[in-house]
């Protein structure tokens, strides 16, 4: 990479690019994010994927073959991608704090804390989401995070004639998150036929009306199961309904890539392709196995961008360890940003920072059922904690029982059909667990668990314990049961409100300020969206509101010149200041 650019750099930049508004100088970044999905894709050595648009971007960009989520579950996952920082540093490790048994609430980053896209939209780039949010300090669905991350969210970037980058100014860089439904957990359920529940019907009918049904492609008899899976038709026809899911998923992304082609911006995008954590099957997603925290990742930049970067040739592939809590930090330095210190990641990136020795993961509540584990690993040996052991990783949970291999696992453990390691899952679990990666790459033969341990085994168990011990001791919320955790962050049972903004008026210009240090979201016109307030404002009146993650946003606070400095009104007095009236509250 660069040498990092300087403030004056940075400033001077950015100046730049406000006194030249149709002069792009930074680039633009999509990240595009597959559900539940382990490194099933031909380009990472998959026989069976059919995956001819990644397998395209990965030969023209670079393949990062060990990246490891923080969390092997969508909402703590999302919560430490868009914060770069893990999940139990944030309260956001139970699955999920929306719709949690105890009652919603929403998780806390601290408070100088920003999502990464709030970082981007503030340095002047235009930013935009699709339907998908679900992070923790949000809802699952668009509209229900803080309005200061994105210009623009909850658009459909496959159906709309209308791309959301073409909604930026002219000359303004842009940053997208595209999520892909087409291959979550809910897609592997059998899509038609008796459905086991409301929960099963329900999305039967959802995907249908919405088009994610994947046409077959794939044979079941040609799927390979790992040797934890029992060879049963319904294990194999949900695995090969994966795989269809997979191959419909990389056709989505093939659309955008055409899309961006058509629109004259394939070589001055950026692409990053991941997703958001391991399989959506059994024994992967929600678990600390690799099958439930490794993903595959490819970073493509055009040709035209490379000088800038000092990166591999295209087609290279990198075997250095890789967090999720990474992203955030590597996607700014992209963008010619330094990253705050509220940023835990690294520039994976960067030649000029060490590589990682460990990665770390954790597991707290999954939907009704408590638990936690935390898990640290090097690059052969991953030592898994467990302070729930009584809990097995296939205890029955109503989302996870609506697929049809689950439950004809089960019935063969329940009627004795099983060996010795496709049973184990079913089972309690020892305080710990250590895996050779290298010799046992499935995780199921647990070295402390097999007699005695070689010298490098104990060495490397040791070197893992003290860094897992390390990892806690930094902070761990998932220590503290849930219900004193959500009553940290409720006020009488209610989300805290954040106070208004103060604001503040000289010369024709609006100082906003918070009391809170919260984000602040502004418009000049009534009519306009919210913009993102980074420096004073010239209008003739102004509304704005603060926006404290975790927390309600602010009620509207309204003002014009000649108003009391952080006077409130009421769009009826708005009206009065914005005509020169001198109605005051």
């Amino acid at each position: 990479m660069k040498t990092r650019p300087s403030l004056l750099s940075l400033t001077l930049l950015l100046l730049s690019i406000h006194a030249h508004p149709t002069l792009q100088t930074q680039p633009n970044i999509l990240l595009l994010v597959a559900e539940d999905l382990s490194p099933r894709v031909g380009a990472f050595g998959d026989q069976v994927a059919k995956t001819p648009n990644i397998d395209d971007l990965a030969n023209r960009g670079l393949r990062l073959k060990r990246v490891f989520t923080a969390a092997g579950v969508c909402a703590p996952s999302r919560a430490a991608l868009l914060m770069g920082e893990h999940s139990i540093r944030l309260g956001a490790q139970h699955m999920r704090t929306s719709t949690g048994p105890l009652g919603p609430y929403l998780a806390q980053p601290a408070t100088a804390a920003r999502a990464f896209p709030e970082l981007l939209r503030e340095a002047g780039y235009f930013t935009f989401t699709d339907t998908k949010l679900d992070y923790q300090f949000s809802g699952i669905g668009a509209g229900t995070g803080p309005i200061t991350i994105w210009d623009l969210e909850g658009i459909n970037p496959l159906a709309d004639a209308d791309q959301p980058w073409s909604k930026s100014r002219p000359g303004q860089p842009f940053f997208g998150l595209i999520n892909f439904l087409q291959t979550h957990e809910s897609g592997v359920m059998r899509p038609s036929g008796q459905a086991y529940g409301a929960g099963h019907e329900a999305t039967q009918a959802f995907r249908q009306r919405a088009g994610l049904v994947a046409a077959p492609v794939t044979d079941p008899a040609q799927v390979a199961l790992p040797p934890y899976y029992p060879d049963l038709p319904g294990v194999r026809s949900d695995l090969a309904r994966h795989y269809d899911n997979i191959h419909a998923m990389d056709s989505q992304v093939g659309r955008i890539l055409t899309l961006l082609e058509q629109g004259g911006l394939s070589e001055s995008t950026i692409i990053i392709w991941t997703t958001d954590h391991g399989d959506g099957l059994p024994r992967a997603k929600r678990e600390l196995f690799d099958s439930g925290i490794h993903v595959p990742m490819v970073v493509y930049i055009p040709p035209a961008l490379r000088p800038q970067f000092d990166i591999p040739q295209a087609g290279a592939a990198s075997e250095s360890l890789i967090s999720f809590v990474d992203l955030a930090p590597t996607i700014l330095n992209l963008a010619g940003i330094t990253p705050p210190n509220t940023l835990k990641g690294r520039n994976f990136l960067s030649n000029d920072q060490p590589n990682r020795r460990f990665i770390f993961a954790s597991r707290d509540r999954i939907d009704e059922v408590v638990d936690r584990q935390r898990a640290a690993r090097n690059h052969r040996y991953k030592l898994i904690r467990s302070f729930y052991p009584q809990v097995p990783g296939g205890h029955r949970l109503a989302y996870r029982d609506n697929l049809d291999m689950v439950r004809a696992w089960r019935q063969a453990y329940e009627e004795g059909a099983l060996n010795t390691v496709q049973e184990s899952w079913f089972q309690p679990v020892p305080p710990e667990r250590l895996f050779d990666l290298e010799q046992d790459p499935w995780e199921i033969h647990d070295l402390l668990q097999h007699g005695q341990l070689t010298l490098e085994q104990e060495q490397n168990l040791q070197q893992l314990r003290i860094a897992l011990n390390t990892f806690i001791a930094a902070g761990d919320l998932g220590a503290l049961p849930e219900a004193e955790l959500r009553s940290r962050y409720l006020v009488q049972g209610e989300l805290p409100l954040t106070p208004a903004p103060l604001i503040a008026w000289r010369q024709g210009q609006a100082t906003l300020s918070s009391e809170v240090s919260a984000s602040i979201a502004f418009r000049v016109s009534p009519s306009e969206a919210w913009r993102l307030y980074t420096g004073p404002v010239a209008a003739t009146w102004i509304e704005a509101k603060a926006i404290r993650y975790g927390w309600r946003e602010s009620p509207s606070r309204i003002s014009a010149p000649g108003a009391p400095d952080g006077s409130a009104t009421t769009p009826s007095e708005m009206r009065a200041l914005s005509t020169g009236g001198t109605q005051e509250n």
